[in-house]
């Protein structure tokens, strides 16, 4: 009678829970489960980057099919043949597995973020669920652990597609294996090298145990994991890359993380496309917000302009209408600038310039104004440039500001402002003392000549001996010649000669001063000095009609030879040419006055200068091209190789293969005059040249570069260069003298002895200072 009692206690119990049960909505509040949607499952293999099909499945929670599993756990015959509930019989084992038990404490119920109902009879039939191992999937829901109870869903879809995840990971068979449990408690705390000795230990202590594969084979995932992540850390990207083909599970949306150090592993092997594709596999399948926008903003600091637009493309739009990575585009757009700053020829789409435009007015950063000042600058677009610099000096005067606003307004053909804007910042670098020096060069040659003041002119005079910057001393003379000081011209004109002896348009400026001086002599020794390099030097015409005196009025400013020089579009690199300074010992100091190549060297021979139809500025593009091609002569004559630059390039349109040959050679000619060998050597391959004009041009080119590595201080680069010019022509002295110093720097004395003396005894004072300097080095007791 007790026991008749007790099994209909039982049975009015399992028949209210059943009953309570089939309410869908009542079920869903008691266990916790939400109708969360499932999700695709999500892998990324490393051949062919792309999501992997699998069935969506549903994502209501099945409330029969639990009802019927807690009917057939709790029936007082569960193993009855006539039992017609298949889906209760899956429910109980029919052997216990070597599954991760549940503690003793039963913990809170865990939402699992994919569940869905069994497929219908007919369906179930066609398609049965494969054997998968779902002890690690119930551990984790016993555990609470819902990123990796998530993961573990992900991982097992990815692997099995027919696969359904249980409607209750939490059915966890009762009387476990707690050394399994302990194993994957291990798992579960990334102590993987001591998972590794429990196994081996049970494995040697009962021969005929073998841990789930399941286990192993995350083991080795959780592994993989940990080295990928090292190898990024440490920079190892071929290693990140290797690691990621080997182990394809970790490619999915749950390893966000992993992806990015893919995505960045395959950037840094110069693998940009695969990077791409990583990022493109993230936006195309994953759906995290969060995880989205970092994916932008990674990808950003590593890919270039071009592929970040495809990237944006993929861009979803937010629930309120607007777009999903608007919360960055203000940054895009300033690195994107930035980008287009460092590299002319890239195109930023205007939006992007507009929504910059936009800050710099609204925010009034002046990094803003920068940024869009020297993308202008860049484009020569001179006007937008220095309104910019200009917006960016008023919110904050910096070098960078002052200096990009000096390059525009040179440019712009205003260089006493710009002078005056870079004078207080010709101290903070390289860049911005080589911009202010070409300010000064540019301000004292402007036709009609500047009226400066006394202290615009002191101050420039100092910064250029300071400096002994040749192209403003060069100018200075033509100056002081505009004003009939030719005492004072010539005294500059010596002094760009000293500091570079062939610099030939000052040998042209002093003999013809010296000649209105009246000093034969000084001229005749010009004139000797300078046989065979410049003709119109040694070929000079009567110049008497040009001697000052009480009544002649001075020359007109139009018809000075002044020097034009570089107007760069950006911030010039070392600019300045003086004597180099090598320090010997403590308190020794020896000067090389090797100076870059005449460009008289390789010109062909031209007559007297003749400053007439080029003295006045004009646009050379509306010239015909036989006409710019005179003109482009004609301002090399008078020293303003800048202009000349313009006018050959107007006459390389010219139809006529003579006219466009002599172009390109003047216009390369104009470059070296201008110190811009790298840009000679472009500009001589725009038409070809005959054999002879060519091994001119190289021999040229070859002498400018060895001077420029020397400037920098690589005099082994130096080496080569004047090895490469010394096979196409006999080395000149000066050049022998700047081999000679380079051996010196080299510690090379024996060799700088031998060169030095060889120059001396053509009667090279410059090589006998050589000489003289190796045996301070060599003998410093000995030196008197």
């Amino acid at each position: 009678m007790k026991s008749s009692l007790v099994a209909v206690s039982a049975a009015v119990v399992v028949a209210t829970l059943i009953t309570g049960l089939k309410d869908r909505a009542a079920l869903q509040e008691k266990f916790g489960l939400g109708a969360a949607g499932k999700p695709a499952p999500e892998l990324m293999m490393m051949g062919r980057i792309r999501p992997t099909d699998a069935p969506a499945g549903n994502s209501e929670f099945n409330a029969q099919l639990v009802a019927d599993k807690i009917e057939a756990i709790t029936s007082p015959s569960p193993s009855a043949p006539d039992t017609p509930d298949k889906d209760a019989a899956e429910a109980q084992p029919a052997a216990p597995q070597p599954a991760a038990p549940q503690t003793a404490a039963q913990p809170t119920p865990v939402t699992p973020p994919i569940v869905s109902e069994p497929p219908a009879p007919q369906q179930a039939a066609a398609a049965p669920q494969p054997a998968v191992d779902e002890s690690a999937l119930r551990y984790f829901a016993s555990r609470g652990d819902k990123v990796r109870l998530q993961a573990e869903i992900s991982r097992l879809q990815a692997l099995y597609p027919n696969w359904v995840p249980p409607a209750d990971p939490l059915a966890v068979p009762q009387n476990g294996d707690k050394q399994l449990e302990a194993m994957w408690q291990l798992y579960s705390d990334g102590r993987y090298a001591e998972l590794r000795k429990a196994v081996a230990d049970r494995q040697a202590a009962d021969a005929g145990w073998q841990p789930p594969t399941d286990l192993l084979d995350r083991l080795d995932v959780a592994e993989a994991r940990a080295r990928l992540i090292n190898a990024s850390d440490l920079k190892q990207y071929a290693t990140v890359v290797d690691t990621a083909a080997a182990t394809p599970s970790l490619l999915t949306c749950s390893e966000i993380d992993i992806l990015w150090r893919v995505a960045e592993a395959f950037i840094q092997t110069e693998r940009a496309q695969r990077g791409q594709d990583a990022y493109t596999y993230i936006l195309k399948s994953c759906s995290n917000p969060a995880e989205r926008l970092a994916t932008v903003e990674k990808a950003s600091t590593l890919l270039a302009y071009q592929p970040m637009q495809a990237l944006l493309a993929l861009e979803r739009p937010a629930a309120d209408g607007s777009k999903e990575f608007d919360g960055i585009r203000d940054n895009l757009a300033r690195r994107f600038m930035a980008e287009g700053d460092d590299d002319p020829n890239l195109a930023i789409a205007p939006d992007y310039i507009a929504r910059l435009e936009k800050l710099a007015g609204t925010e009034g950063l002046a990094s803003d104004a920068l940024l869009l000042g020297w993308y202008q600058l860049r484009r020569n677009n001179d006007a937008d440039a220095e309104k910019w610099f200009r917006a960016a000096r008023a919110k904050q005067d910096s070098a960078a500001a002052s200096q990009g606003l000096a390059l525009a307004l040179i440019a712009r053909k205003a260089p006493e402002e710009a002078e005056d804007v870079m004078f207080g910042w010709r101290a903070d670098s390289d860049d911005a003392i080589s911009t202010y020096l070409a300010a000064t060069a540019n301000l004292m040659a402007l036709q009609p000549p500047a009226d400066l003041a006394e202290d615009v002119l002191h101050r420039i005079a100092t910064e250029v001996i300071a400096r002994k910057y040749v192209p403003t001393a060069q100018q200075f003379g033509w100056y002081a010649r505009s004003l009939n000081q030719f005492q004072t011209a010539a005294r500059w004109f010596e002094t760009a000669l000293a500091w570079k002896p062939d610099d030939e348009p000052s040998a042209y400026g002093l003999v013809i001063t010296r000649e209105q001086l009246s000093d034969r002599k000084g001229v005749l020794d010009l004139q000797r000095a300078w046989a065979g390099r410049s003709s119109r030097i040694t070929n000079l015409e009567d110049t008497s009609s040009l001697r000052p005196n009480a009544v002649t009025p001075p020359p007109e400013k139009g018809r000075l030879a002044t020097q034009q020089p570089a107007q760069p579009t950006q911030p010039p690199q070392g600019a300045a040419e003086a004597e180099r300074h090598i320090t010997l010992q403590p308190g020794s100091e020896a000067v090389v006055r090797a100076a870059r190549p005449s460009v008289e060297t390789v010109i062909v021979p031209r007559g007297p200068r003749q400053t007439r139809g080029c003295s006045t500025t004009i646009d050379a593009g509306q010239l015909k091209p036989a006409d710019a091609l005179s003109r482009g002569w004609c301002l090399m004559d008078i020293n303003r190789p800048m202009e000349a630059i313009s006018a050959f390039e107007a006459a390389l349109q010219s139809p006529s293969r003579k006219v466009r040959e002599d172009a390109a050679y003047g216009q390369s000619l104009a470059y070296l005059r201008a110190g811009l060998s790298t840009n000679a050597a472009v500009a001589a391959t725009k038409a070809p040249q005959n054999r002879q004009r060519a091994a001119e041009l190289q021999v040229a080119i070859l002498a400018d570069r060895a001077l420029s590595a020397f400037d920098a201080g690589r005099y082994r680069e130096t080496l080569i260069y004047l090895d490469q010019r010394a096979q196409l022509q006999q080395e000149r002295i000066d050049l022998m003298v700047l081999r000679g110093y380079c051996y010196l720097n080299l510690k090379m004395y024996g060799d700088a002895t031998r060169i030095f003396e060889a120059a001396a005894a053509t009667g090279s004072r410059d090589a006998a200072r050589g000489l003289a300097d190796v045996r301070n080095v060599t003998h410093p007791d000995t030196n008197n």
